[in-house]
């Protein structure tokens, strides 16, 4: 391999210098020092779209006195919240932690998120991604609606990770009801119950000659099997006189003592605001319980925001598994709560479900483009900034020619449509490069979904891109 194609090799995949990597090409395992290679193409375009969010940030760094929210919506890449974790990170230890921002009990929806915020219940709850849900569904920003299944139910947030402890946490409900309340749970005494247990009774029966097993098991209405295994009984043979024991006839009942620890929630009613119902605490907390409000009958829970007291930025992450725009689209609830989460700026990374249907050019965008206008209807003053889909198989068979098409789209419709453009598809070496991709363990399986390392890089190389732009930016003001 001369140095061209080490060259080719590299810049197609962003690696950051001092990285050095071993791939298997042609059944050969080459080592490759990247030391001299940087990011090829690693840049966002139609940066102007992205002049206010960047304006706002160097407030944050001048004054240290605001909050910059963002806001990364998307299917599967970002439902799992390891691509967004990372740039979170990243973002956070640049411009200041202000909390972790948008979360949902993803968990007790039977599906999947990789956040340090974790969730527990002893209740049951109904749970439908948007793709699946009927229309009439309460379906808000999380993308999933969720209602308990009973009336008396509590839901246990903890934080596992103490850099998101918060101060404030700000409940998003259908219509900005207020029908959840908040609970420190309190421990009572250890409360002892007497249990019933029933046992089926055992009676005996004296082996008489010439009687045999099978005969008996008929006298007492059970089967040959159970005579011979209440009897440890391995073959069909008795002896006359034997004892045998008969299972079944009248259970007997007895009972026993058992210790349940009880816990006693106090509610304390949320403030009631015209974008959200929220709790506020003087010190940083990191569990709390959400239970019913108890003039309420029915509920349901869109999402909720954690935030602390410092500036800095909050990176909110709302993806749904199988996800496509027009799905997003379906539920005016969804549109109608995006000021709950006063973003500055919104990232919007899709695509790659659509692909999997075929959607043509024209319907991908205009679906795409539906949902930008809702999004800026509701929320004028924030900035946008597209993704193009990664690199991927379609149906396990093929490269993806529909992602290509729709990141060409992405691209020619930006200026018009004013909102910036990372290209991950290009940046990612494009659909040429899956295989080495894969081969670099930057893949899952499937060869849609990225190995956490995958996603680890991909979010390293859109910080990277982003404070590129700031920084330049920042030398023109």
């Amino acid at each position: 391999m001369n140095k061209f194609i080490y060259i080719l090799f590299f810049t197609a995949f962003g690696f950051s210098q001092n990285d050095t990597v071993k791939v298997a090409i042609d059944s050969a395992t080459v080592a490759i020092d990247t030391t001299n290679f940087e990011a090829f193409n690693n840049v966002i375009s139609n940066e102007k779209a992205l002049t206010a969010t960047f304006d706002k940030l160097y407030q944050l760094e001048e004054n240290q006195d605001r909050k910059f929210r963002i806001v990364h919506i998307g299917d599967s890449h970002i439902q799992a919240d390891i691509f967004t974790a990372k740039i979170r990170y990243r973002m956070q230890q640049n411009f200041g932690n202000a909390g972790f921002g948008f979360t949902f009990p993803y968990s007790l929806a039977s599906t999947n998120n990789s956040s340090p915020i974790k969730f527990n219940s002893s209740s049951g709850f109904s749970a439908t991604r948007n793709l699946y849900a009927e229309v009439s569904k309460p379906v808000g920003i999380s993308g999933i609606s969720f209602e308990p299944k009973q009336k008396n139910f509590h839901i246990d947030l903890l934080v596992k990770d103490a850099q998101f402890d918060f101060t404030k946490l700000k409940v998003i409900s259908p219509k900005n009801e207020n029908i959840f309340n908040v609970s420190f749970a309190k421990k009572s005494n250890i409360v002892q119950e007497k249990v019933a247990v029933k046992t089926p009774a055992i009676s005996a029966h004296k082996v008489k000659p010439g009687e045999v097993l099978g005969g008996i098991a008929d006298k007492y209405n059970i089967s040959l099997k159970q005579l011979k295994s209440a009897n440890g009984l391995s073959s069909d043979n008795i002896r006359d006189g034997k004892i045998l024991k008969i299972p079944g006839g009248k259970t007997v009942t007895t009972y026993k003592t058992i210790s349940t620890v009880k816990y006693s929630y106090e509610p304390i009613v949320l403030e009631n605001t015209s974008l959200y119902n929220v709790y506020s605490s003087e010190r940083p907390i990191d569990k709390i319980t959400i239970i019913g409000n108890e003039n309420s009958t029915e509920y349901a829970l869109n999402g909720l925001i954690l935030e602390n007291e410092n500036p800095g930025i909050t990176y909110s992450s709302i993806g749904v598994n199988g996800a496509k725009s027009s799905d997003f689209n379906k539920f005016p609830l969804f549109f109608d709560q995006l000021p709950s989460l006063e973003a500055d700026l919104y990232i919007i990374s899709l695509g790659t479900n659509e692909s999997f249907d075929k959607q043509d050019i024209g319907t991908y965008f205009g679906n795409l483009k539906t949902m930008i206008d809702g999004i800026k209807q509701k929320c004028p003053e924030a900035s946008f900034l597209l993704t193009t889909p990664p690199p991927s198989v379609l149906h396990g068979k093929s490269q993806n020619i529909y992602i290509e098409k729709y990141a060409e789209k992405i691209i020619e419709m930006a200026p018009a449509e004013n909102y910036a453009v990372w290209n991950l598809l290009d940046i990612f070496g494009g659909n040429k490069n899956i295989t080495i991709n894969s081969k670099m363990g930057l893949m899952a399986r499937d060869k849609v979904h990225y190995s956490n390392t995958g996603y680890d890089k991909q979010g390293e190389l859109f910080f990277d891109a982003f404070i590129q732009s700031y920084e330049l930016f920042k030398s023109e003001k």
